[in-house]
């Protein structure tokens, strides 16, 4: 059976150039940055920002963040951005998080309509008995920017619920990347309540917050902008990217024998393309279906409560030493020693 991915990609143009490209446009200029060293490298110009027309690619999206980056020399770069960016003025999908009954139901939206809101990462969800877990996932081959697409997205959540909640709600922050120097951004952005070296970019929240009704909820007008935002996304003819419909397929499939040919014949195209298109979005099969693999294990051993002998055979390994040694180069830790702490 073939995969029907209808899924963009790192060069797709479909971000509306007059929304959140053009919030990095005024934070630039609002700090004495030219708009033709901002737009360098993304074969736009300031009229194509102005048109209300103009559709760009995540790369482009990418390197005019990159640029704004280090043109501003800034600490609070990312979090400047991210503290603009939600819920927004995209039509009925900011229209679907202003009107969300409470925290649980804006986040799931955050979710089914983020190619909309935050299409350079995708944001995923989970629970246990006592809290929700949101993760991010690169959609677009960020590479070396993915740092500042995780402040700024988790920036965005931070700020968008505390306005809407009226309350500064009591996160909890898990982030991949080392400590930075610039510590105290996080301090006052997000809170003291922050790893770095984790094995995910997530945030997670007491489940009590969940169902609290938010003040400004609007049933009829959420049912609307809910019609609407299926609508937005049908006409994109996509709801998530490549790599999304990538991880998906390995997450569902990951007790089989995966290899780079039987996916390629999933997705219906030879390995050779399925390279050539990973290699676009600055990975590769393994890193790909290591991540899945770290995932499904980590949600298992966490969640699930599971044995290491049980996560070996969930995840078809016949040798005990063997799941270790891969564990250990999932995740720099072999499984004793990361369970001893938890990453949820």
């Amino acid at each position: 059976m073939i995969i029907k991915s209808d899924s963009y990609e790192r060069d797709t143009s479909f971000i509306s150039a007059h929304h959140q490209p053009a919030i990095v446009m005024d934070l630039a200029i609002s700090r004495g940055v030219d708009s033709h060293l901002l737009l360098r490298g993304t074969q736009l110009f300031l009229d194509d920002m102005l048109t209300g027309h103009k559709n760009i690619s995540p790369a482009q999206f990418i390197t005019m963040l990159s640029n704004c980056n280090q043109l501003l020399k800034a600490d609070d770069t990312s979090f400047l951005f991210g503290q603009r960016i939600l819920p927004g003025f995209y039509g009925p999908a900011s229209q679907v998080l202003n009107h969300s009954l409470n925290l649980r139901q804006a986040l799931i939206h955050l979710c089914d309509f983020h190619a909309l809101l935050t299409p350079l990462m995708t944001p995923r969800y989970f629970e246990n008995d006592s809290h929700f877990f949101v993760y991010w996932l690169d959609s677009c081959g960020a590479g070396q920017h993915r740092t500042l697409l995780a402040e700024a997205y988790t920036t965005a959540v931070v700020a968008m619920t505390n306005w809407l909640s009226q309350e500064k709600l009591p996160w909890r922050f898990n982030f991949t990347h080392a400590q930075p120097r610039y510590i105290e951004q996080y301090w006052v952005n997000l809170n003291e309540d922050v790893a770095f070296n984790q094995q995910l970019n997530m945030m997670s929240i007491p489940l009590e917050y969940l169902t609290k009704v938010w003040p400004k909820n609007a049933p009829i007008g959420l049912k609307m902008a809910e019609l609407g935002s299926k609508i937005q996304l049908n006409e994109l003819g996509f709801k998530q990217s490549f790599l999304d419909s990538l991880y998906e397929y390995l997450r569902q499939n990951i007790q089989h024998n995966l290899q780079l040919e039987s996916v390629a014949e999933a997705f219906g195209m030879s390995p050779a393309s399925l390279k050539r298109k990973l290699l676009k979005h600055n990975t590769h099969f393994q890193e790909q279906l290591d991540l899945a693999r770290k995932h499904v294990a980590l949600y298992l051993y966490q969640i699930k409560g599971f044995k290491h002998n049980e996560v070996a055979d969930y995840l078809r390994f016949n040798d005990i030493n063997n799941f270790r040694r891969a564990f250990k180069r999932w995740t720099g830790f072999p499984p004793g020693q990361l369970m001893l702490t938890s990453c949820f």
